[in-house]
């Protein structure tokens, strides 16, 4: 067979290949050469394959893993490939991955089961010479699985972290450096453990008792967050839980119990005029609307239009009607209005989410974490601008990095004479607050990382 070399005629091919692993290489190829994060990629795929619920947990289990454990793969693979692995073709490359992956974390998949479908997806678009030589690689892996090498801790203890625990170098030695060598290792094992899904329970429209006990009847296992107790965390869910009938009629919703609890820190009561910005895809505006007991009014903005759809959709699904949506820029945006409270939910680096979102760790640099601090700035700014004397800013981040959360509130403060941080603990567990902020760290939690200040306009 001709070889390919164009990753369109790539894509063609691919397309062709039924299957799991199949879909899950012709999944990484497609992100490897865009710009999205795979949960985008993932969802997209999964509307479109007529899958059974089986087959769409391991797809999902298989594209999450390899990315999460993308270094450590790439490393062995590296190691066992004859040649320059790094100029492979992606197609080759993530045929071996998914194989790999299969081989080091799913103890149910027959290892000649995984090395067989990698090498079949190769044999179809790179022909049988090309397919051998993985079919090689793979097997000699195989073979030594109990003795593979590591790079040396002594000669570079940071890279030895990097590979072993597949996190960029950067990230390793950041949180050495931040949280001392034994917290950082327990940060990065959290990060590389499968996800809870968070099903938290919309009290306007259920209650809890209820919930739990549909869950338990559908044997669907489950625990209370220690946090939260109308969150249930599923970690092995039985069925997609968007397509059941508790959230079709909105009695659940999907949110993370880390930011659940920024929402309680806002104290919001039936009536307020609140105004959400950078909203979508509106998760927080709901909850915002839920405490209020659908009564006032949340004013959920953001400067993309097509994102406000989610709030839309989402608010018609829980019957919520105090939500209004406006496409602006939370940056630059002149509002006319005064708000009791203004959530300010910023853009941030998300490395607070790596357990979920496995493919942040390897987007982001220390640069781009950088540079969003002015846009953080800028927001809650013009966040001051809008909020009634006696009223609060919720400032708001999914990030663990102290130049993204507390130093951010510190330049407020510092440049804002009128407003003051009023402690987190009034509100929230007083385990969850350190200096009068929340603050969610993954090992130590048990959820994902979060921060958020309550900032009172005093005068």
């Amino acid at each position: 067979m001709e070889k390919v070399t164009d990753s369109e005629e790539i894509e063609k091919k691919s397309d062709d290949l039924p299957g799991v692993r199949h879909l899950a290489v012709k999944l990484l190829n497609r992100y490897d050469r865009s710009d999205s994060y795979i949960d985008k990629l993932l969802t997209h795929e999964l509307k479109q394959e007529h899958l059974i619920n089986k087959d769409k947990a391991l797809l999902t289990e298989i594209v999450n893993g390899v990315i999460r454990w993308r270094g450590k793969i790439d490393w062995i693979l590296t190691g066992f490939y004859h040649g320059d692995y790094q100029k492979c073709l992606n197609l080759i490359k993530n045929s071996m991955r998914v194989a790999l992956y299969q081989m080091m974390f799913l103890n149910r998949i027959p290892i000649p089961a995984a090395i067989y479908e990698s090498v079949e997806v190769t044999k179809k678009i790179q022909g049988e010479k090309t397919a051998a030589i993985v079919n090689g690689v793979l097997r000699n892996i195989a073979r030594n699985l109990d003795n593979i090498r590591y790079p040396d801790r002594a000669d570079d203890e940071i890279y030895y972290f990097s590979v072993l625990y597949s996190h960029p170098k950067w990230l390793v030695k950041r949180w050495i450096d931040r949280f001392g060598l034994q917290e950082a290792e327990q940060l990065m094992n959290y990060n590389n453990q499968r996800p809870y899904i968070p099903v938290r329970i919309v009290e306007t429209n259920s209650d809890i008792e209820s919930v739990k006990t549909i869950f338990e009847n559908h044997e669907i296992k489950f625990r209370v967050s220690p946090y939260i107790n109308s969150t249930l965390l599923l970690d092995s869910p039985r069925y997609d839980i968007s397509a059941s009938e508790l959230f079709k009629n909105g009695k659940i919703t999907i949110q993370d119990p880390s930011a659940s609890l920024a929402v309680k820190l806002s104290g919001v009561n039936s009536g307020n005029n609140v105004i959400d910005l950078c909203a979508a895809p509106g998760g927080k505006s709901f909850l915002l609307a839920e405490m209020m007991i659908n009564e006032g009014k949340v004013l959920a903005v953001d400067k993309h239009d097509s994102k406000l759809r989610f709030i839309k959709d989402g608010a018609q699904r829980l019957g919520l009607s105090i939500i209004e949506t406006l496409t602006k820029d939370s940056e630059s945006y002149v509002f006319s209005e005064e708000a009791d409270v203004v959530f300010a939910d910023v853009p941030c680096s998300g490395l607070g989410t790596i357990s979920k979102k496995p493919d942040i760790k390897w987007k982001k640099e220390y640069e781009d974490m950088i540079k969003l601090i002015p846009h953080q700035r800028k927001i809650l700014e013009n966040a001051a601008k809008i909020v009634k004397t006696g009223g609060v800013i919720i400032y708001s981040t999914c990030t663990i990095e102290p130049e993204e959360n507390e130093e951010n509130v510190k330049w407020f403060l510092d440049n804002h004479p009128d407003f003051e941080l009023e402690p987190a603990e009034k509100f929230i567990p007083m385990e969850l607050c350190t200096d009068g902020y929340y603050s969610s760290i993954p090992h130590r939690t048990g959820m994902d990382g979060a921060f958020a200040a309550r900032l009172k306009k005093i005068k």
